[in-house]
């Protein structure tokens, strides 16, 4: 047995969701979603927060119409509220539901920070290691103050990976390949690696390569993924919007649900604790409950 937070020891050797569809209804319809994603077996719904739902909110609403799932946010933006706000979250919302929460944290991207938000996107690796020092400091005088949570990171590279295993419960990568999943593993030691992955669930390869390319769009564009494909062999010619079809085949799987958990034990030979997969449909933005539902079963197998 392992010394991880409980939320986190609850995703080993699991498969979760990752999606942002649960914003495409209102508030209070929100948790469905989760409920359906609980009802097909999955074991974590993983959330991101950029445009739309404050993180902690949204994961409030979710855990609230669940029981047994896990909310994770994947990532929060640590240029969205301070230190001591993000710890006292984690905390409530661990202790009013059986530590199902799990705070994803990450420096986010450039544009986000500065246009969206207001804020300096300087130093992020620094900024990143005083947040989480600060959140260790961070006194809460109510009755779940000294309550556990969990918490990782958005790592990709080294110096990153190297705070997830030093200053956090581990690491989330996203858009990686089993390659970068082993390298996370060496770095983080015993810590927990949780990845996501991306997948188009059967159609065509001309449809394929059109949810790929539509889903890499905005990524293509974003210095930190850049660099962090660049590592692994990936060149300019690459990084045109929406990416290369090289691009679109490493980081979206494409086939049946055996090439989805193939994949999926691909990223667990790499070392990975717990997949999320991320499910590309031609509706954005629509909970793609068809093939969630075909692959609950899939995933309930394994």
């Amino acid at each position: 047995m392992s010394n991880w937070p409980m939320s986190l020891e609850r995703l080993r050797q699991t498969v979760g969701l990752w999606t942002f569809t649960h914003e495409s209804v209102t508030p209070e319809r929100s948790g469905e979603v989760a409920a359906e994603i609980e009802s097909l077996g999955f074991a974590a719904l993983w959330i991101p927060e950029a445009w739309g739902r404050e993180s902690f909110t949204s994961a409030s609403l979710l855990l609230a119409d669940t029981s047994t799932l896990t909310i994770a946010t994947g990532i929060a933006n640590i240029w969205a509220r301070d230190a001591v706000s993000a710890a006292s979250a984690s905390r409530t919302l661990n202790a009013a539901y059986q530590d199902r929460f799990i705070l994803g944290l990450g420096v986010s991207h450039r544009p986000l920070v500065e246009r969206l938000r207001g804020h300096d996107y300087v130093s992020p690796l620094t900024a990143m290691r005083e947040y989480l020092t600060a959140m260790d400091k961070a006194p809460m005088f109510a009755p779940e103050g000294a309550h556990p949570y969990a918490r990782v990171i958005a790592a990709l590279g080294p110096k990153m990976l190297e705070l997830g295993a030093t200053l956090a419960d581990g690491v989330h990568p996203y858009l990686v390949t089993p390659e970068h999943v082993a390298i996370a593993r060496a770095a983080v030691g015993d810590k927990f690696v949780g990845v996501e992955q991306a997948v188009v669930l059967g159609q065509s390869r001309e449809e394929f390569l059109a949810r790929a390319h539509s889903h890499l769009e905005n990524y293509t564009g974003l210095d930190n993924y850049r660099n962090s494909w660049r590592r692994f062999g990936f060149d300019d010619e690459d990084f045109v919007r929406g990416g290369s079809e090289r691009l679109c085949d490493a980081m979206v799987v494409h086939g049946d649900e055996g090439d989805v958990m193939a994949a999926v034990s691909e990223h667990r030979d790499a070392g990975a604790d717990h997949v999320c997969l991320q499910v590309l449909t031609d509706a954005t933005g629509t909970p793609p409950l068809d093939e969630w539902r075909r692959l609950g079963p899939v995933v309930n197998r394994r």
